[in-house]
């Protein structure tokens, strides 16, 4: 996992933040080790900002990637940053409960996708 958060790391250096000036950044570990990063950026228009999240998800997926092992967010202050519930959401399509989510704080935490978004949509809810 230090290898994820050393990628999450450098992905928010390249952070555009303009506005909030919050920079953060994710690695996202690919089912067979490829490693994805993304970094969040703003727009002036504050509903179409990227999240570091679904640009890492979104770099792997257009990779062809649809498997994923772990997930790594820091963010520039170190605070444990969670991913937000639009990105929790988008992990859930391709990750189950049980999917780890390293926060990058004073001490790194790891929590389950399950924790952090119970009870989530999925396909099955689509197929009834």
């Amino acid at each position: 996992m230090q290898e994820l958060l050393a990628a999450a790391r450098e992905a928010h250096e390249a952070a555009y933040v303009p506005y909030s000036g919050y920079a953060v950044g994710a690695a996202l570990r690919a089912a067979d080790g490829a490693v994805y990063t993304g970094c969040n950026v703003e727009n002036a228009n504050y509903s179409n900002s990227l999240h570091a999240e679904e640009v890492a998800v979104g770099s792997a997926v257009a990779d062809g990637h649809r498997s994923f092992e772990a997930l790594a967010v820091s963010s520039a202050a170190r605070d444990g940053v969670t991913p937000c519930g639009m990105c929790r959401q988008t992990l859930a399509e391709f990750c189950g409960e049980d999917f780890p989510v390293v926060c990058d704080g004073e001490e790194p935490t790891t929590h389950r996708l399950g924790e952090l978004l119970p009870d989530t949509i999925t396909r099955e809810h689509l197929d009834a």
